[in-house]
């Protein structure tokens, strides 16, 4: 095998008590997609970060095309040609694609940017390597799918012979990922070489071609991936036997305690973006929805969740009618949310994983006396919660934003759990989980609904919702094109539903 593009010797982490890489050795070949699987916090993304210059390493070396470099600091990954897109996009929403590429680019016309220019070669780049976009549109107006791409041309125009791509699938819907796949086989036609962090074992399986495990921050091993199958990959990832095929029970749907009728949603600037939903949620039930991102999932979730004010028809729970649902009035109602945006609605991450655990509660008993935060109930409660999922930390005073992605949603997962009396609204609950934590996600769900609480279950996962719905409702543009029972439900009627085919018969 010709010496390595990429080698990482004996890197090793730490923050404070926590060992996030603990000697890990770590190796990308010329032209390879090298995939990096681990639970959450098993120190993935720590160790891209040390690669990319974010960290700097408590111990070991980096070799980079043989010789050994030192990285202060991202300008100086991408000095040597080493590219980083992260699970959180790092782009400017109200600039262009073409001021995205240009941000913190030199300029050859201080202190005037060389606009022209930019746009004759970003339009080649973008030709060259199949990756075409309008430069002139604002990233916020692309679907998530176009701005991972401006992600991607903005690392490639810098000159990346490596990509890491953290997660990189985690908020496309499955026609996005087979496009996106499609143009990682590309660029690895044209050279550049991938490291591809991913919990989704299918996705690594079908695109990579090695694959390094971590587990608690130590590296367990690298196998060839015509080798490995997902209960090999899954029981290095997480140190057991794991249940990657698992259906739940079906039925047992009781009174009904969330009726939407006739319910719609005007945007201004946008138009109506729900169209006369009409729902029944019974207590004891999950019912999914599914539907490519963008056709009103996150929009009913808000809603319902008393977010955004509907403009038309009549929202019930448990037979009364809801006027003006506000957020208050909804948690009051006995519901729990758990939201598609974890770090921009779900978390303040300056705040202590505790203090996280208790925003929706802080001003109530037990956690409050007299006007006064009880430090040692919310600790406590923290503690408990901790346990029970599973958050990895190195203590629970800990800033939530250090935490990985997926321990940041055991943390809303652990808070909303505790609240949701009647109903869950549930949005992504698994997206940027390892397959050990979406296992005990899938039972606390289930748990849920043994409770008699009735879970509105949205995913993008059609397998989860297959797996877990007793009834699926699809949304298309803002409306729902038929409703089918779990049991009965099928991978193709459902896809075929989502890009737009009616079905007659609903249940």
């Amino acid at each position: 095998m010709p010496a390595p593009l990429l080698e990482m010797r004996q890197i090793v982490k730490t923050f404070g008590s926590l060992r996030a890489n603990d000697h890990v050795d770590f190796e990308v070949q010329s032209g390879e997609i090298h995939a990096l699987l681990g639970e959450n916090g098993a120190g993935k993304t720590t160790l891209m970060n040390v690669l990319y210059g974010l960290y700097q390493p408590d111990g070991g070396e980096i070799y980079w095309k043989g010789e050994k470099i030192t990285l202060h600091s991202p300008r100086d990954a991408i000095r040597h040609r080493i590219g980083m897109i992260h699970q959180h996009l790092m782009l400017v929403p109200n600039f262009t694609v073409l001021e995205n590429i240009l941000v913190g680019l030199p300029s050859p016309k201080e202190p005037f940017l060389p606009i022209q220019e930019t746009l004759t070669r970003l339009e080649d780049f973008a030709a060259q390597y199949g990756l075409p976009i309008d430069p002139t549109l604002k990233v916020k107006q692309l679907p998530l799918g176009l701005q991972q791409r401006v992600e991607i041309l903005k690392a490639l125009f810098r000159g990346a012979d490596l990509l890491i791509l953290d997660e990189p699938t985690a908020v496309l819907s499955p026609l996005e990922v087979e496009e996106f796949f499609a143009v990682l086989k590309n660029l690895v036609g044209k050279g550049v070489s991938i490291i591809f962090i991913s919990h989704k074992l299918d996705e690594v399986l079908r695109i990579s071609d090695r694959i390094t495990v971590l587990r608690q921050g130590k590296r367990i091993g690298t196998i060839e991936t015509r080798q490995a199958t997902q209960p090999i990959l899954a029981e290095m990832m997480v140190g057991r036997a794991v249940a990657l095929d698992h259906s739940f029970p079906k039925g047992g749907a009781a009174q009904p305690i969330l009726e939407l009728k006739g319910v719609s949603l005007t945007r201004p600037k946008v138009g109506r973006v729900l169209k006369e939903i009409t729902l029944t949620l019974h207590s004891g039930e999950i019912l999914g929805i599914a539907g490519i991102d963008g056709n009103g999932q996150e929009e009913l979730a808000d809603v319902v969740c008393g977010l955004i004010p509907y403009s038309a028809g009549q929202m019930f729970i448990e037979g009364r009618s809801i006027l003006n649902p506000t957020p208050r009035k909804m948690k009051a109602a006995g519901l729990g949310y758990v939201p598609a945006d974890r770090q921009r609605v779900g978390l303040v991450k300056n705040f202590s994983i505790a203090h996280n655990l208790v925003l929706k509660s802080f001003d109530a008993p037990p956690f409050n006396a007299y006007g006064f935060l009880r430090e040692k109930v919310v600790r406590l409660n923290a503690q408990q919660i901790i346990a029970e999922f599973d958050i990895r930390a190195a203590d629970l005073l800990q800033p939530v934003g250090e935490l990985s992605g997926g321990n940041q949603q055991k943390v809303i997962l652990g808070r909303e759990l505790k609240l949701a009396q009647r109903l869950l609204v549930a949005v992504h609950p698994t997206r940027g989980l390892d397959v050990g934590a979406t296992e005990s996600v899938r039972q606390f769900l289930h748990a849920q609904k043994q409770k008699g609480i009735g879970i509105l279950l949205i995913s993008a996962d059609l397998d989860e919702l297959l797996a877990m719905s007793d009834r699926i409702a699809v949304l298309f543009r803002g409306e729902i094109l038929g409703v089918v029972p779990g049991e009965a439900a099928s991978l193709p009627a459902i896809s075929r539903m989502m890009l737009g085919e009616r079905l007659e018969a609903t249940a």
